[in-house]
């Protein structure tokens, strides 16, 4: 029997601080307070950041949008995928190893585990024990604080769906429905599932930036290298021994860079795809290298020229702001441009038109050609709004309809039936083109949309 699969082998990430370390804290605690703190934040009288699927509003700040503002969703994942491209080109992993929602949980998992069982090798030791009722509630404790965080999580997640307030109501009152109960389970199991067991292996073999990230780098590219030239050959040496002396390289062969790493991986065998950039071997080897005496950077940040050239600090970063970066940022700041440009051109207000397909033309008393339209006017503010509307293309055209004005309540919709009517001699035969203008009380802000009058043979 040959074995094609090798059986997972569980990884326990040894505590590492340092430069990197620091960074990749600072952002889970920026990327938590986010996320955790930004559904109980009010807006007025509502909530600041609000999707309600149910009746088609997303609220964001100040912001009203409808479904008919999806373009702003395409530029926002436009935005996005030129940011990834960006940073990659720049720095390889950057999102994976500091801002990735699967990085981000792991770590605060880890930090719970750690909390309850202690650092790496009081972990390895007590899962290779019997068990013991230390090792029972040890572990017992730490499974009630995953599922606890898993659950705030996934509250926290329908919280942008269901006003949070409601939603903390209903939970308290036992009044949760159906879907709302489905989607906390469901967002709180994957959320205990991929950073409580999965871990390494949603970064290794389930996430598809791993598998095209190599297409995206270049030898210019800043990503954790081990400096094989200074390191090599390694081995293990007292501090007072001189390593030229011994005809050992910088590297002690501590395999700590192997034991802090969360996927696992060597970095001395060089960049591997399963590597997501988080610099916690380089944090610990700049401490081994305090410890030993010698020059931090034996793993460190650099670039597959740099290491090879002996390039400096300055002459490095200078490579990294190449042609293709700085297109990528000409891009990229263009389309947030045309994005910030259209959000502040907004209009308040959106119209629109639809004719009535009952009837396409009649004629009606006085002689008059009427064609029949039915406006959908969507208030986008956040006050009660009224608004005229006229039409104008053929001579002598006229509007009816119930009231002079259509009041709508703030961020609603209305439909409304509105009569054209033209002389019978005003126009030929056929459709002529004609606009419907809507203007707000104050005539601030207009809205111009275009259809067709038919006038029948």
């Amino acid at each position: 029997m040959v074995a094609l699969y090798e059986a997972h082998k569980k990884i326990y990430p040894r505590s590492v601080s340092g430069y990197f370390s620091k960074w990749r804290w600072a952002l889970v605690f920026l990327t938590q307070l986010v996320f955790y703190g930004l559904p109980w934040l009010e807006w007025g009288q509502r909530q600041a950041v609000l999707f309600d699927l149910g009746a088609r509003r997303f609220y964001i700040f100040n912001l009203v949008l409808y479904p008919q503002d999806f373009v702003y969703l395409t530029g926002i994942l436009v935005i996005s995928a030129l940011s990834l491209f960006l940073f990659t080109a720049v720095a390889g992993r950057l999102w994976c190893g500091y801002a990735c929602p699967q990085t981000v949980y792991t770590e605060i998992f880890l930090w719970m585990e750690k909390l309850a069982e202690g650092d790496r090798s009081a972990r390895m030791r007590r899962d290779a024990a019997p068990w013991t009722w230390d090792k029972v509630w040890r572990k017992a404790t730490k499974q009630c604080m995953w599922i606890a965080v898993s659950l705030w999580t996934g509250f926290t997640f329908v919280g942008y769906f269901t006003p949070i307030h409601t939603l903390s109501q209903e939970v308290l009152h036992w009044g949760l429905g159906p879907w709302e109960s489905f989607w906390i389970l469901f967002y709180g199991f994957a959320t205990y599932g991929n950073a409580g067991y999965m871990r390494e292996q949603v970064c290794k073999y389930m996430c598809p930036y791993a598998r095209f990230q190599s297409a995206m780098f270049d030898k210019d590219t800043l990503v954790v290298t081990y400096d094989q030239e200074r390191g090599e050959p390694r081995g293990a040496r007292s501090r007072k021994a001189d390593p030229l002396a011994l005809n050992l390289g910088a590297c002690v062969d501590c395999s700590l860079c192997v034991q802090v790493c969360p996927t696992g991986i060597d970095i001395r065998k060089g960049l591997q795809y399963e590597c997501i950039g988080c610099g916690a071997c380089a944090d610990v080897c700049d401490t081994v290298m305090d410890k030993m005496g010698y020059a931090r950077g034996l793993v460190k940040y650099s670039t597959q020229n740099a290491v090879s050239q002996h390039w400096t600090r300055a002459q490095t970063i200078r490579h990294v702001l190449r042609p293709r970066v700085l297109v990528y940022s000409g891009i990229l700041l263009a389309v947030v441009a045309a994005m910030l440009v259209s959000l502040a051109l907004r209009s308040p207000f959106k119209v629109d038109v639809v004719r009535d397909r009952g009837t396409l033309a009649r004629i009606v008393q006085g002689g008059k050609i009427e064609n029949v339209y039915r406006l959908q006017i969507m208030n986008a503010t956040e006050q009660d709004q009224d608004f005229s509307v006229s039409a104008s293309g053929i001579e002598g055209m006229t509007t009816q309809m119930d009231s002079p004005t259509v009041a709508i309540g703030a961020t609603q919709a209305r439909w409304v039936a509105i009569r054209v009517q033209v002389p019978y001699e005003a126009a030929p035969s056929g459709s002529h083109a004609i606009q419907f203008e809507v203007a707000n009380a104050t005539r601030d802000m207009t809205v111009t949309e275009k259809s067709v009058f038919i006038v029948p043979r």
